[in-house]
Order: structure tokens, then sequence, then C-alpha cells
């Protein structure tokens, strides 16, 4: 599909639930209200939506949460998912904390990536950042997720006053290991207002300096808007999503469903397409017509840029776990 702009929409990222173990200050603090799961997608209305989203053009599909693994289940979902007719690839994003242990299933499922969060490899700090002292399991998750040859991502987010001393260590990880390390922008939704964040031009030049041989890697990494560099002896390279001093608006191919079945065609704006609705029509076939046509409608209305440099016009009021990382 091609939105009113002439961008090529094939990537849909799909939350499934929006219960978390971890309780990160910036995302899901102690205390967040959580929606009945009566209100919660099932996973026959998942697949339902995700086989209508192939028939209108979408080929890649990113399951997050809150945290998706939590949800029972989830292997099989993906086993599902990657038998829609035209679905081409199925990845994951997690906090890496029931990765180990759910990995046989979702190497058997099919899974082709995951991308694992994590702000931290000092274990005092991870657990003042995500409120639970789950480190070892996540570097634990890491090495496992690799030795089972699907690919691995490695996803941190750096806050002034917070983590922003431990740039070099977090891309430590790619020197050590053959998977990416990328740094994301903290974006202003949510509790993510409340935090200053740390611009990723002030990392790379830090990374410049040491060290002077970085170089562009122009390789294609994945599905995202990532800029990627090489570094001398490192195994993997370090990118950066720098979604508020780098707009990438240009080339946005996605669009966001949350776990109550509400698709949203920009993370700024608060405007939604009702998908929940067309799912559960007493006439299937009717439905069925609707989901694609919302589909359709969510990828005609995607704006041409997001506004998150000015935090005054964004209209998405609504907490980032509620929409889906």
């Amino acid at each position: 599909m091609r939105d009113q702009y002439g961008r090529t929409v094939d990537y849909i990222r799909v939350s499934i639930t929006d219960r978390c173990n971890l309780r990160c200050r910036y995302c899901m603090p102690e205390g967040i209200e959580l929606v009945s799961m009566e209100e919660i997608l099932t996973y026959e209305e998942i697949e339902r939506i995700c086989t209508a989203a192939a028939k209108t053009g979408i080929r890649k599909l990113k399951i997050t949460g809150g945290e998706p693994l939590v949800r029972l289940g989830c292997a099989e979902l993906i086993g599902r998912l990657k038998q829609i007719p035209g679905m081409e690839q199925v990845t994951l994003t997690t906090n890496g904390v029931l990765l180990k242990e759910q990995l046989p299933d979702l190497k058997a499922a099919g899974l082709d990536a995951v991308n694992i969060s994590l702000d931290s490899l000092d274990r005092e700090s991870y657990r003042k950042i995500t409120g639970r002292d789950q480190l070892p399991l996540v570097l634990e998750s890491i090495e496992a997720v690799l030795e089972s040859g699907i690919v691995a991502k490695v996803n941190s987010v750096l806050l002034k006053s917070v983590n922003e001393k431990e740039w070099e260590d977090l891309a430590g990880l790619a020197e050590r290991y053959p998977l990416d390390v990328r740094f994301i922008e903290m974006m202003p939704i949510g509790y993510g207002r409340q935090f200053e964040a740390v611009s990723n031009e002030e990392i790379r030049k830090k990374l410049e300096l040491r060290y002077p041989e970085m170089a562009a890697d122009e390789r294609e990494h994945g599905n995202g808007p990532a800029q990627y560099y090489q570094i001398p002896g490192f195994q993997g390279s370090i990118g950066f999503i720098s979604a508020i001093h780098g707009k990438f608006c240009g080339s946005c191919n996605r669009i966001r469903l949350t776990a109550q079945g509400l698709l949203k065609p920009c993370l700024c704006y608060g405007e939604t397409y009702d998908l929940r609705s067309a799912l559960r029509t007493e006439k299937k076939e009717e439905g069925e017509y609707l989901l694609q046509k919302q589909i359709q409608n969510a990828v005609a209305g995607k704006p041409e840029a997001h506004c998150f440099e000015a935090v005054q016009e964004i209209t998405e009021d609504r907490k980032m776990v509620q929409i889906g990382g």
C-alpha cells in the first residue's frame, strides 16, 4: 500500500498485551492502571487482523506489548501468523526476561528476529530503571538467542541523570556479540515526557571520539529507520533511531495496532481506526470487508510527519504501554 505521500506501508507493529513483568520508569511505572482482559484482542482476532492486513499489502509484523512473552501462547500465535499467505516476516520485541525460557518454542514457531530492550549493564542501575532485579536473566537470554541462530538486536534508551554515562558499555555489546546495538531517542509520549532524553547526535560524537575509525554502514539491517555505523573490531553495528533530532518520517513504512484493536497511523497523534468493532460484527463477511477498509483508511490517513519536536502539538495522550512499543 502507498499512503497519500507516496510512502510504501508494508509493516505493522502488533501489541498483544498491555501487561509487563517490569516497571520501567518511563513506560510502565508501579501503580499503572491496566484494562480488563475482555478489552484485549483474542489471538483469533489478532490473526484475523493480520490476515486482512496481508491482503492489503502488509508483509512484515512486529509482535510487541507491554511484554508479549507474559501472555501465554505467544509462540503459538507467532507460528500461526507465519502461515498467513503473503506474510514475509514476523519478529518480536521483548525485555528479555522470559526469552531464554521460551526460546525453543519461539524458534520452532519460525520467529525471524528479536529486539531486546536493555538500558543498563549495571545491575543496580537496571533495577532502578526497571523496578526489578532481572539483569542476569536478560544477559543469559541474549547469549541464548544468539546461540539459537535467531537474529538479535539490543535497543537502548539513554536518559539524562539516569543512565547517560552507559553509552560505551552498551555499545560494547556489539563488540562482544554478533548483534546490533541501537540507541533510541526517548519520545515524549506518556511517562516519557517526564524525562530529559540524551540526543543521538551527542552519543554519536562521543563514539566517534572513542573510535575515530567508525564509519557509516549502508547495509540493510531490518525494517526500521535506524542509521548504522561500523566500528573496526566489532562483530555488530551501532544504530541510531533519532525520532527527535533526526526526523525520518519521509521513509516511514509502518502503522501500529494496540492490544485493544485500535490502529494508529502515527505514534505522535491520537487519531485511531477501530478494528475491534469490525471484528465483533455479527456478519463475518461484512467484518472482513470492514477490516480491510479500515486498514486502508489508516494508511491513507498517515500524516506527513510527526511533531515530537513541538510537544505542545502532540495529540496522543495515552501511555506508551497502552499503545504498544
